[in-house]
């Protein structure tokens, strides 16, 4: 139970933190108690680059809480971090569902797209992102060669 109290805004302790006005994020930034910092990394985490996050390395900027500034402040980073971990990982499953959908080996996926296949593995890991052209790309190299697969008396060139 939060011990929080708002002046001066409409907002309620109790309302969602990201329906809170920025002076609410800076009261919780510098007032509140860990149930408040929980709430606010819980909002963070299902939005690392959204309003809330800004808000809040706004008000520590602002306010250079001591003790909640370096604690809020990595709070961001490592939700933001383990968002693009999550998105590199979601692209290279993309990547791998492209070429299986192709029905091409990698290395013909590979030249299809215009790159070497020891690259094209480099995406399909994760290790590197591939530009979103590339992407785009992939999307049209693996339809098309579906479509040719899906086609009898067709050459699968």
């Amino acid at each position: 139970m939060s011990t929080l109290k708002f002046r001066n805004i409409t907002a309620s302790v109790d309302d969602p933190v990201d329906t809170w006005p920025f002076e609410g994020i800076l009261t919780a930034v510098e007032r509140g108690t860990l149930p408040d910092w929980r709430r606010l990394a819980a909002a963070i985490r299902a939005d690392p680059w959204g309003p809330v996050a800004q808000q809040v390395l706004e008000a520590v900027e602002l306010s250079r809480p001591y003790g909640t500034a370096e604690l809020l402040t990595t709070i961001v980073e490592r939700a933001r971090q383990h968002a693009a971990a999550a998105e590199r990982d979601q692209v290279a499953d993309d990547i791998r569902g492209f070429v299986a959908r192709s029905g091409l080996t990698q290395q013909d996926f590979a030249l299809r797209i215009g790159t070497s296949r020891s690259r094209l593995s480099t995406y399909m890991s994760g290790k590197v992102m591939p530009a979103a052209s590339l992407m785009i790309r992939m999307r049209r190299v693996a339809t098309q060669a579906q479509a040719l697969r899906g086609k009898p008396g067709q050459d699968r060139g």
